[in-house]
């Protein structure tokens, strides 16, 4: 059994952060806490609705630069983080189990399993981004941006 069968079947809420009900960033808060006792950043607030994609956006590309978080060269790995397109803008997360397969909110249903290398995904994919407590280098122009 996959550490992800224990998320599957989350049920969708708009702003959630819980096991009750969550959106995609707060699926991948509830994994990071429960899975490797890291806690990420809301986020609640910087928002009004799910539909406001280009805050959405933002708030992801922020995440982009923020010193939390490495691009990841090469094969994602378990709990890098998927960042999809909606449209033009990125505005969709998943949570990487292996290179090509994530969990992730399904629309407004629940959270499921999700094969990203083609259909739906495999087009929209915009990169994987690791969190630094998991013991990847920071390329030098990241660093240096994250102490300007």
């Amino acid at each position: 059994m996959s550490w992800s069968n224990r998320f599957i079947g989350i049920p969708y809420e708009e702003f959630g952060r819980s096991r009750d009900g969550a959106d995609c960033w707060g699926l991948a808060c509830i994994i990071y806490r429960e899975e490797l006792g890291i806690s990420l950043p809301e986020y609640l607030g910087d928002y009004a609705s799910v539909e406001e994609h280009g805050e959405i956006a933002a708030l992801i590309e922020d995440g982009a630069t923020s010193p939390l978080w490495v691009p990841v060269e090469g094969p994602a790995i378990a709990f890098d983080i998927a960042v999809f397109r909606r449209g033009r803008l990125s505005t969709h997360v998943g949570i990487v189990i292996r290179h090509g397969l994530m969990i992730h909110m399904q629309g407004e249903d629940c959270a499921k399993l999700a094969d990203y290398r083609g259909g739906a995904w495999g087009n929209r994919l915009k990169g994987h981004w690791r969190h630094v407590s998991r013991g990847v280098e920071r390329p030098v122009q990241l660093v240096a941006r994250a102490y300007q």
